[in-house]
This record gives C-alpha cells, sequence and structure tokens, in this order.
C-alpha cells in the first residue's frame, strides 16, 4: 500500500513538550500524531453514524406514527435490569457483591 503525508502543523513549543511527555517508551512524535489523527477520524464517523441513525429513527417514527415517551422506555429498561440482577442474585444464592 501506498503511504501518503498528512500536512505538517504548527504548535507551540509547550505543547510540542506536553505531547513528547506523554510518548511511550520507543513511540515517536510521528507515530503519536498519526494514532491521534486516525483516532480523532473514527470518533467522528462514529459521530456522524449516531446522528445519521437518529435521523432515520425520527423520519421513521414521523412516517409510521409510531414513537414511545422517553420515560416509559426507560421505566422498561430499568424493570429488566432489575429483573436480570435479581435472577443473578438468585445464582449466587442471593448474595449482592454490591456494598453500600
Amino acid at each position: 500500500m501506498k503511504t501518503a503525508q498528512l500536512p505538517p502543523i504548527r504548535v507551540t513549543a509547550a505543547v510540542r513538550e506536553q505531547i513528547e511527555g506523554v510518548l511511550l517508551e520507543g513511540e515517536t512524535l510521528s507515530h503519536f500524531v498519526e494514532q491521534a489523527a486516525t483516532d480523532a477520524a473514527r470518533r467522528r464517523k462514529a459521530q456522524q453514524d449516531f446522528v445519521a441513525r437518529g435521523r432515520a429513527s425520527l423520519a421513521h417514527a414521523l412516517e409510521s406514527g409510531e414513537s414511545y415517551v422517553a420515560d416509559d422506555v426507560l421505566d422498561a429498561m430499568k424493570s429488566r435490569i432489575d429483573i436480570a440482577r435479581k435472577a443473578a442474585e438468585k445464582g449466587r444464592g442471593g448474595i449482592s457483591k454490591r456494598r453500600a
């Protein structure tokens, strides 16, 4: 695979020192910048996908007229969690690992 270069960026000496201060053993500044750019791109892609799913869900709700009250959905989820938690505690002989 052919490689490409990212454009050089200017930063203050303090920023460069800060980055160099967190490099792992054997890690280069170039690798750090590449990884940071890759992570940021993945985060943005995930955000864009999340927004797209939300918009599609809204469009579907508007078209179908089917929607749910958030409090009702959250209550149903809490109920399922409570049931699962009780079943897990019953499986451990009723002993809870949570501390008060």
